[in-house]
Formats: C-alpha cells, sequence, structure tokens
C-alpha cells in the first residue's frame, strides 16, 4: 500500500488530507496492521476528532474533587477540561477556554476556587463554567450582549457518567451511555472498590507521569501482549530468580521478588491465565489467576474485609484477578493492587501515561505501601520493568519508518477463540486484544460497515 499521502507538504507544513472509508478501510486487515497508523500525522488528528471526541474517555476520580471548588485540570484527546465540584456537590466536566477570547483559563494541575477569573480580561466563571460576571460593563451596554447567552460561558462537554467514584466524559452529544460502553468491564471497577472494607477507594497523592516517544496505540496494545514479557523483561526476570535461588532456606523473599517475578513467567503461564475481549476495544487477562494472586496476605486485611462484608463474600472479591482491563482507548486499571493508568496522547510519537494509585478505605496502610512499591518496580521511568517496554516502543517508532516492510502482523492464536455472550477469550499469547483493539479503530474511524469487513 505504501504510505498514503506522504507527499503532501508545502513549505516544511503537512497537510491534513482527507481519507476515505475505503482507504481506512485498507489499513486494518483481520491478521494485520498498516504502519500508517503509528507514523502519519493526519491519522492522528483524525483518531482525535473520531475515536478520543466520540468514546468515553476517563476524566478522574471524584476524590480527587471532593469539597466544593476543588477542581483538576486534565485533557480529552485535544481539548484542555477541568473537572470540578460545584457548591452543590455535582462533579462537573467543563472546557478550560474563556468564552471571550478563548484563552485557557486554569494552568494549575488543581487546587481550589470560588470561581474561575480568565487572566486575559478577567471573565469570571462559576463553578459549572457559566459565566458569572465580566469588568467594566459599561462597554457592553446597548450592544446585544447577553450574560445568559451559553456561547460566553466556559461550555461543558456534553456528556459526563461515572461509576465507583470514577468519572468519564465524552465529547460527542449522542451515543451510548457508560454502562453500554463499558459493558464487563464495570466489573473490574466494582472489584476494586469492593476490595475496600468500606466499598470505596480514593486516590493517594499526585499521579506518577511518564512521557513515551511513541504512538499511544503501542502502549495500549502492548496491556494485553503477553508475549513479551519473557523476551522484554527477560533481565529482570532472571535476575530476581538468581535471588531466590540464593536466599537461605525457609527465608521469606523480599516483597518487592514477589511483585517482580511474574514478568519472567513461562509462555505456559501466560497462555494459561487467557486473554479476553468485549465490543468496544476492551479486555482483560486472567479472570481467577493472575500476576497477582500469588502476593502475600498483608496482615489484618483479610480479617477487616471478612468483618465488613463476611467470608463468603470476601472470598468471591478476592477471588477475582483480573489483569490489566483495558477500557478503550483512554484507561485500564489493575484492581488487585488499586492502580490506573491513564493515556494521554499529544501526538503522533509522544504520549503521556499517568498513573494514579488507590488507596481502599478502612484496609491497612500497608495495602497502599504495596500498591507504591508495584508502580515504582513496575511503572516508573526510573523502575526495572516500565524501561524495557519504553526502549521497544521507541525502537518500533523508530523503525517503523523503513520502507523495508510496510505491514505489522497481529495473527498470533487467529481463529482458536471461544466465544461465550458477550465475551470472547483465547489462550494469554494470542494477538485476539490487538485485534479487537483495531476492529473498534475501524469501527470508530470507518464506521460499522468498514468493521464487518475484519470479521
Amino acid at each position: 500500500m505504501g504510505n498514503i499521502h506522504n507527499n503532501n507538504l508545502i513549505a516544511g507544513d503537512r497537510l491534513a488530507p482527507v481519507y476515505t472509508t475505503v482507504e481506512l478501510t485498507g489499513l486494518v486487515q483481520k491478521n494485520r496492521v498498516h504502519r500508517d497508523v503509528y507514523l502519519d500525522p493526519a491519522i492522528f488528528d483524525l483518531e482525535m476528532e473520531r475515536i478520543w471526541a466520540r468514546a468515553w474517555v476517563y476524566v478522574g476520580h471524584a476524590s480527587q474533587v471532593p469539597d466544593p471548588g476543588d477542581y483538576i485540570g486534565t485533557s480529552i484527546g485535544k481539548e484542555p477540561v477541568l473537572m470540578v465540584r460545584d457548591k452543590r456537590a455535582r462533579v462537573n466536566v467543563i472546557y478550560n477556554r474563556c468564552g471571550h477570547k478563548g484563552a485557557k483559563v486554569a494552568t494549575k494541575p488543581g487546587g481550589n476556587t470560588a470561581m474561575f477569573r480568565c487572566p486575559y480580561h478577567g471573565w469570571t466563571f462559576n463553578l459549572d463554567g457559566t459565566l458569572n460576571a465580566t469588568p467594566h460593563k459599561c462597554g457592553y451596554e446597548d450592544t446585544d450582549f447577553d450574560t445568559s447567552d451559553p456561547q460566553f460561558s466556559m461550555q461543558p462537554v456534553a456528556r459526563v457518567e461515572s461509576h465507583r467514584g470514577f468519572v468519564f466524559a465524552s465529547l460527542a452529544a449522542e451515543g451510548e451511555d457508560l454502562k453500554t460502553f463499558m459493558g464487563a468491564t464495570l466489573e473490574t471497577i466494582d472489584n476494586m472498590a469492593d476490595r475496600s472494607p468500606e466499598g470505596e477507594v480514593e486516590v493517594a497523592g499526585a499521579c506518577l507521569p511518564y512521557l513515551h516517544d511513541c504512538n499511544w496505540k503501542m502502549f495500549v496494545e502492548n496491556l494485553n501482549d503477553a508475549q513479551h514479557p519473557m523476551v522484554c523483561h527477560a533481565s529482570v526476570g532472571f535476575a530476581t530468580r538468581a535471588l531466590m535461588k540464593r536466599l537461605p532456606a525457609g527465608a521469606e523473599p523480599p516483597k518487592e521478588a514477589e511483585i517482580i517475578s511474574p514478568f519472567g513467567a513461562s509462555y505456559q503461564f501466560f497462555d494459561d491465565l487467557g486473554v479476553s475481549v468485549m465490543p468496544n476495544g476492551h479486555s482483560f487477562m486472567g479472570g481467577q489467576q493472575s500476576i497477582h494472586s500469588a502476593y502475600s496476605d498483608i496482615p489484618g486485611y483479610l480479617d477487616s474485609m471478612i468483618a465488613a462484608h463476611g467470608r463468603e463474600r470476601t472470598e468471591q472479591v478476592l477471588g477475582s484477578n483480573r489483569h490489566n482491563t483495558t477500557i478503550y482507548p483512554s484507561f485500564t486499571i489493575k484492581d488487585a493492587v488499586q492502580i490506573v493508568r491513564v493515556v494521554r496522547p499529544l501526538a503522533v510519537d509522544k504520549t503521556l501515561i499517568q498513573t494514579w494509585h488507590f488507596r481502599l478505605k478502612g484496609a491497612p496502610e500497608a495495602m497502599l505501601h504495596r500498591t507504591m512499591t508495584y508502580s515504582r518496580l513496575i511503572n516508573s521511568p526510573a523502575s526495572m520493568v516500565g524501561p524495557d517496554d519504553f526502549d521497544c516502543y521507541n525502537r518500533m517508532q523508530e523503525s517503523l519508518c523503513s520502507n523495508s516492510a510496510q505491514w505489522v502482523d497481529m495473527r498470533r492464536y487467529i481463529g482458536r477463540e471461544e466465544t461465550l455472550g458477550p465475551i470472547t477469550r483465547a489462550k494469554g499469547t494470542s494477538d485476539l486484544s490487538m485485534r479487537n483493539q483495531y476492529r473498534a479503530w475501524l469501527h470508530y474511524m470507518a464506521g460499522s460497515e468498514a468493521q464487518e469487513t475484519q470479521r
């Protein structure tokens, strides 16, 4: 196929070509995708319009804005937005844009305010985004300026819904509701909250940011790619196993070792976990077993859960072990260790990954300590695992420009899936989750008819 539109350059600037449905459909086949989906800025721009501006995208957690006036700044695709709790305790998501000259109103990552004030001309806005006042009002006398006209407000996003405190928004006025969009992935959010003796979680501290020099889809694909750990993470797995062998007989292994050890597990281990996919590009690995299911007990936690929920319910909750539930396109959650990672696309080859850590209300503080330990061992830019992935993403982003090949293969275990209701399942090292993501990609980018060609 070659690089479509590759020559549309004038004076060093890339034009924004219009891809036809036929061209977009041609980029995705049943067992492979064209390299342009990772490389072409025009494709990235279309994704921002057709995926990120239409899908339900994770914004934040209600615990980040506990009091009236609390707000956080973030983005949905290319759109800067604010999540803010108003005086009636409602959580609003509004565009971070003044209704006058369009200036970005709030520049801090978060805080508390009685109202928002534009730093350019001083227009002020209520916590729901509606215009409050304009300085020197006499200048608007005898004009058709109307402070109640919605065009002068900080606009609300089209739709906002939440589940167990997790707030999602869609910039599209129409579309399926959040529950329908999420499907069986809601069970992962429920399980994380249910692991709290009080049935609630809250964000603990600021996020851990990690800037990736790659297309956003590479990170999302990797979440449930179980063919890479025993190769990409071989060195850390080897080092951890060597440490375990040197321990004296009967010695308790370090907590860090039980976190890292599964990253050096075998192909058979990951195949046995299995991978499950759902409509809209969502997926998860495991179910009854995951890389977290062999963690040692934390004193006091099980007792607190049984006291709150009873033994049967506690066993049911803790017996669920999904790994990397991926809510396409923006969000992945690890219920067993209370971590979420959020995807923020910046450019065709730049992606910010934000890791947020959650406290189980009513649980021993040691549970949060393990959450933080996991993140710093696995997700941090200075961790023992994350940089392995980063290096591979960077290699792909760089070498996909080579004209030696045009396609990226995704055929592993194709045709060997099993479907039960809305969930399709395959062996863990299958490329099923990636093929499922690109069916969703086609649905957003080129419509349902194009998606049907991938069946």
